[in-house]
């Protein structure tokens, strides 16, 4: 098929139509490299068809070129770059040039991305003005790579939003007033709004999901990309990051927009928005794909505007860093941080604790990080699950004994005052009626590892199921939280 297609071409059969067909034939298995030999000896048809009249045919060209990466095409695709007149082709040779090494070309680059910025937009052009400026950038992005700055901000004063447990938003804010009693805040659906006087807390407190950061000036901005841009771009962002940060502009930032609108909308926007933000800044805030230092989120609201926050990967969250492994059922860290802040009054210090389904070893750890406990031991039947337990109780600097047996063949020689476990959930292979039988047996046998004092502490997915075997097996429930009406996922307290 491939050699039709590249010989109806030479014969100057339906370039255009052909050139698109060739192109999505050498994406398909062994089609790259089938087409690659083909051409062997003949790229100089491929060149001529860059000179070709139809402005598709040079633009398909120029595609395929690229898509073949071999660095002798580069001179070609450049020069025709240089000659090309139709604004809506220019961009498909700096695309195509992303796949060579054009290092010889960067400053070339920079002045027309310069002549760019300073040229006439109309209603006409504005499109692919947009669009050949952010190839240019991204190619010289690519070609320079970023220089991370250093956050310096530690003992700053600033407004700060952190994303929590909708249910549980008031746990946050008690442990943010204990960390920071000057603090500001004021609880909102998805969890604190808050205005501190520094930030060295942040990585003491478990149970917020993110932290972002309200900028004075860009607290709101309008639906619209262009609008949107001279806000952000005219706004307090730059100064606000020069003074968290050690070195000078530019900033690399990518954009997260959050809308109900279609796919499709939302990514013109945001390619709109990234390429105006950077010439209203004069490149002092660059987009960047990959080697990004903040996130600019954008949440339409009910006005139909866009809240702004800022997200900054300069600032290290390193409260989760130990773990290094995880399986497809491993509890997410926030939740097992909030499940031991939430309990944290029935646990005691020094208690013997075991965890029957361990997992990678999650919960053992944020139980200890709440409460410091004596001997634990974790239980689980994977292996796999328990090596990887093993190296994250390690980077947490804790002891904890593992186990890899199946926890109704455990023994063991005294009882636990605490059980704490994230309970199995179907997954896979693991039905509904499998986890029916594991809780049926957990519940009928575990009186025999405790304590009579000992209370469980147990993660659930199913919460008739928990209260139904609870109740049938003498267990009270002393209390019950709700962590996600939408997963169906509750914390209980039994003894």
């Amino acid at each position: 098929m491939i050699k039709e297609i590249w010989e109806q071409i030479k014969q100057k059969e339906d370039i255009r139509q052909n050139l698109s067909k060739l192109r999505k034939e050498i994406k398909e298995k062994d089609g790259f490299m089938q087409f690659s030999s083909i051409l062997e000896g003949e790229e100089e048809y491929l060149e001529e068809l860059l000179e070709s009249e139809d402005a598709k045919v040079r633009k398909n060209t120029a595609l395929l070129m690229g898509a073949l990466g071999k660095q002798e095409y580069l001179d070609a695709v450049y020069r025709a770059y240089e000659r090309e007149t139709q604004r809506f082709v220019k961009s498909s040779y700096l695309t195509a040039m992303r796949n060579f090494n054009y290092g010889k070309y960067l400053d070339s680059l920079k002045k027309r991305l310069e002549l760019l910025y300073n040229e006439e937009v109309t209603e006409e052009n504005r499109k692919h003005i947009m669009e050949e400026t952010r190839e240019l950038s991204l190619l010289i992005v690519d070609m320079e790579g970023t220089a991370c700055h250093r956050f310096t901000g530690w003992e700053k004063s600033c407004d700060i939003v952190l994303l929590t447990n909708r249910n549980f938003s008031h746990i946050t804010e008690e442990e943010l007033k204990e960390y920071v009693p000057s603090a500001e805040t004021k609880l909102f659906n998805a969890g604190v709004m808050a205005r501190v006087n520094h930030l060295g807390w942040v990585n003491k407190i478990r149970t917020y999901k993110e932290l972002l950061f309200s900028v004075n000036g860009m607290k709101t901005c309008p639906f619209e990309p262009f609008q949107a841009a001279e806000r952000i771009a005219d706004a307090g962002l730059l100064p606000f990051l020069l003074d968290m940060h050690r070195g000078e502009a530019p900033f690399y930032f990518r954009i997260e927009l959050k809308s109900k609108k279609a796919p499709a909308e939302k990514i013109a926007f945001v390619k709109k928005l990234s390429a105006q933000i950077e010439k209203l800044s004069g490149r002092t805030l660059i987009n960047s794909t990959a080697d990004y230092e903040l996130e600019i989120r954008l949440i339409e609201n009910k006005t139909g505007s866009l809240n702004a926050l800022i997200k900054l990967f300069t600032l290290g969250d390193e409260r989760f860093s130990y773990r290094k492994e995880v399986t497809p059922t491993s509890i997410k860290p926030v939740n097992a941080a909030l499940t031991a802040a939430l309990t944290k009054n029935y646990m005691k210090e020094d208690a013997q604790v075991l965890d029957p389904f361990c997992g990678v070893g999650t919960m053992l750890i944020e139980r200890h990080k709440a409460v410091r406990a004596n001997t634990s031991y974790g239980v689980d039947i994977q292996e796999e699950a328990v090596k990887k337990a093993r190296r994250n109780t390690k980077e947490a600097g804790q002891i904890i004994h593992f186990i890899n047996r199946d926890f109704f063949r455990f023994e063991h020689e005294y009882l636990f005052d605490e059980i704490i476990t994230d309970m199995p959930f179907p997954i896979g292979r693991i039905k509904e009626e499998e986890i029916t039988q594991i809780y049926r047996q957990f519940f009928s046998t575990v009186s025999g590892y405790l304590k009579k004092t000992a209370v469980l502490i147990l993660y659930s997915h199913n919460r008739e199921l928990t209260e139904n075997m609870a109740l049938k097996y003498g267990f009270r429930i002393l209390e019950r939280f709700e962590i996600s009406k939408k997963e169906g996922t509750y914390v209980f307290v039994l003894q």
